[in-house]
């Protein structure tokens, strides 16, 4: 399996996207893959409070440390790019990072 860092939408309508956001890691578990959904994992209750700028920036900074260990950076794209995917893209952009953008809907 290659690991894989998973980016979709969090902020905005957040019980949408936290469903969509499973789907996804689902998607990339059928593809083969072991992804990691840090948006998924830290923004549960009693981790990190995705309202909180100062945890928010927290969580963005442990989820992107993972790069340097990911074969792949995947950005599910069906609801858009938010702020955070950008900065994880053009980070793989920057650094010539491996990355693809998927749609499942």
């Amino acid at each position: 399996m290659i690991l894989v860092i998973l980016e979709s939408p969090y902020a905005g309508n957040v019980l949408r996207n936290i469903n969509y956001a499973r789907q996804c890691v689902l998607h990339s578990l059928t593809c083969g893959e072991s992804p990691i959904a840090s948006h998924l994992l830290y923004t549960q209750s009693g981790i990190l409070n995705d309202q909180i700028k100062s945890e928010r920036e927290v969580g963005l900074k442990a989820g992107l440390a993972w790069r340097k260990r990911a074969d792949l950076h995947v950005f599910y794209v069906d609801y858009g790019i938010s702020k955070g995917m950008s900065l994880a893209l053009e980070q793989c952009k920057d650094e010539g990072r491996r990355y693809e953008m998927r749609s499942i809907l």
